[in-house]
């Protein structure tokens, strides 16, 4: 199978998304001068080009696509041609209103924007199928041509009758019969038994909160549904010619697409990804992304898009100061990234993104964001000379578990927190780690963990028995696990697990929580404080480690050890957590890329570099051999 070795060529990749058919034909030379002027070696074309690619249905205007393509390929710039079915053209939601998606209100959303497709319409499918074929006959051995770039941000839902009907075929996949499923929906409960098939529908809006477990499964179905529409398109490319590669882009932790599922169906992984620049923790948490997407897919990945200014969607759209576009593009090689592409190349006159970013910005190329655009074209010209940096992993002696199964149950309506966030969860894990330059990588709770010397769960809602076997024969072989709070607490059907929790991972554990206890404010546990969550928790065979003070849980244990097993039952304050992970890194010997080093530097080794990327606001000082 092909890979991003395929589209990288020998260099690391540099440019961004361009978008001609907004500019007279007369730009277009103009851009290819400028692009070469900033190092650009690769375009992202055709995203948001449907209506201008097939103005009508059936009626093909591919005449400027290879006015483009030609120009791009004369002047060395390859280019990662786009599907451009996440955006269709007003007459396909004209002619037939049924591909426009429905809300679970049943109000049918209009086009005039975006990602205005329902992905069971047979018509959208057919009709996105049909320009898919279309761009992969003409341009599939197109000498320009790098890579495919399907579709765009895939996350569209839609509740209309044929979602309906695909949801039901779903289900009888899953379960073959309305007995197995109404076991698993527990629809004994507030009786909604369902006495024939037709009656299941997606989750609607209904008197008063829906079934747990159908969300859950539409949820599921959603993101399933979604990668049979790029695997379509991706076949239909691929059959073109097979060496290609091919994939789409991913966005910063996105729950409705299954990552570990649609990862599998990529040749590659790709991000977007928008820190905020007023975030202090912007930089954290881009490693923690950027770690997500080289762990996804194993290996090298690309940066697909990122804003070198302002990101026009945010209410207060700050721009990046200077310097800033740099540094968090080095992040992205340092953790595994093998080309920095940005949105936009030139900035858009009009339209929702006309206060975008963009590498030419409205000002021109005299304008400080174009020259950092050049010095950054530069440092990464000189980046892909180094030895064994292209197409090199990152090592990593630590693990976080990623489940979307988790995430999803962990968040459903009518649990004990309305506030418990899966991704805070485990950001609050990460960013210590991060901070004491410790490279994490993350991983399937079920996957084979060994070459780990540490393992954190910092939420592990859902457990089944193959996850708590992986964990069990980890543990085992000698590995060391921290257990956050609100884990084993019920299976796949969100069916509770009876007896305590952690469930399934009791005996690991060697811990029985009777009793979830969420907290509306700080609590002292030990010689800290924490907040969110607390359990009234037993020891079976664990060591106390510290117990709450005061309280309806005053003297109740909330931080555990049973040998290599950690449990915690709260969440710790940031600086009590930092020092608890310290000492199980220590224990486990995990040691830091770097260490002593300043606060606000970064180092990440990647092959046989280390990145020191400075976060803070002055200069700093690093003796060699630090």
């Amino acid at each position: 199978m092909p890979a991003l070795g395929d589209a990288t060529r020998g260099r690391l990749l540099f440019g961004g998304d361009y978008n001609p058919e907004q500019w007279p034909p007369e730009v277009w030379p103009q851009d290819v001068r400028l692009m070469r002027q900033a190092g650009v070696n690769l375009a992202t074309v055709g995203v948001f080009a449907w209506a201008a690619l097939e103005p009508e249905p059936g009626r093909l205007e591919f005449g400027w696509l290879d006015t483009v393509l030609g120009l791009l390929h004369d002047g060395g710039i390859g280019v990662a041609l786009a599907t451009p079915t996440a955006s269709p053209p007003p007459w396909l939601g004209h002619r037939h209103p049924g591909t426009l998606p429905q809300g679970p209100d049943g109000v049918r959303r209009h086009y005039g924007s975006r990602n205005h497709y329902c992905p069971s319409a047979p018509e959208y499918r057919r009709a996105a199928l049909a320009i898919t074929e279309a761009l992969a006959d003409r341009y599939a051995a197109h000498p320009a041509l790098r890579l495919w770039h399907i579709g765009n941000e895939y996350g569209t839902t839609c509740h209309c009758g044929h979602c309906a009907e695909r949801f039901r075929a779903w289900l009888r996949a899953r379960y073959g019969g309305l007995d197995a499923l109404n076991a698993a929906w527990g629809t004994a409960v507030w009786a909604q038994r369902y006495s024939a098939w037709d009656e299941v529908t997606p989750p609607l809006a209904v008197q008063y909160v829906g079934n747990p477990t159908q969300d859950l499964d539409y949820q599921r179905f959603g993101s399933d549904l979604l990668l049979e529409c790029y695997t379509a398109e991706r076949d239909a490319v691929r059959a073109r010619n097979p060496a290609v590669p091919v994939t789409t882009n991913f966005m910063d932790f996105y729950r409705p697409v299954d990552g570990w599922r649609w990862a599998a169906e990529e040749d590659f992984v790709s991000l977007d990804t928008y820190p905020d620049p007023n975030d202090p923790d912007a930089a954290l948490r881009g490693a923690m992304s950027k770690d997500v997407m080289r762990s996804l897919g194993g290996g090298p990945w690309l940066l697909m898009e990122q804003s070198p200014g302002a990101a026009s969607w945010r209410e207060i759209a700050t721009p990046k100061r200077p310097g800033l576009n740099r540094l968090w593009s080095l992040q992205a090689v340092a953790r595994g990234a093998d080309g920095v592409l940005h949105f936009q190349w030139r900035a858009s006159r009009q339209g929702l993104e006309r206060a975008h970013g963009a590498l030419l910005p409205h000002a021109g190329p005299d304008s400080r964001v174009f020259r950092e655009a050049c010095a950054l074209g530069a440092a990464l010209r000189e980046l892909s000379d180094a030895d064994g940096l292209l197409g090199s992993d990152v090592a990593a002696d630590v693990a976080i578990l990623l489940d979307w199964e988790s995430w999803r149950a962990a968040e459903l309506p009518h649990q004990p927190h309305a506030g418990f966030r899966y991704v805070d969860r485990l950001t609050e894990y990460y960013a210590p780690l991060w901070r004491a330059n410790i490279t994490c990588d993350f991983a399937r709770p079920d996957a084979d963990l060994s070459r780990y010397r540490l393992v954190l769960a910092p939420n592990l809602y859902q457990v089944t028995e193959p996850v708590a076997d992986a964990l069990r024969s980890y543990v085992d072989g000698g590995g060391t696990l921290v257990l956050g709070p609100f884990s084993g607490v019920a299976d796949a059907d969100e069916r509770v697990h009876l007896g305590g929790w952690p469930g399934l991972l009791m005996d690991v554990v060697g811990v029985r929580v009777e009793e979830h206890w969420p907290l509306d404010g700080p609590i002292a546990v030990g010689d800290f404080t924490a907040s969110t969550w607390a359990e009234w928790a037993e020891p079976t065979t664990a060591e106390v480690i510290a117990s709450a003070r005061g309280g309806p849980l005053d003297a109740r244990p909330l931080v555990f050890r049973n040998g290599r097993a950690w449990y915690l039952a709260t969440v710790p304050e940031p600086g009590a957590l930092a020092r608890l992970l310290a000492r199980v890194c220590a224990e486990a010997g995990v040691r830091p890329v770097l260490d002593g080093l300043p606060p606000g530097v970064e180092a990440v080794r990647r092959g046989n570099l280390v990145f020191l990327l400075d976060h803070g606001s002055g200069r700093v000082r690093i003796r060699a051999g630090a």
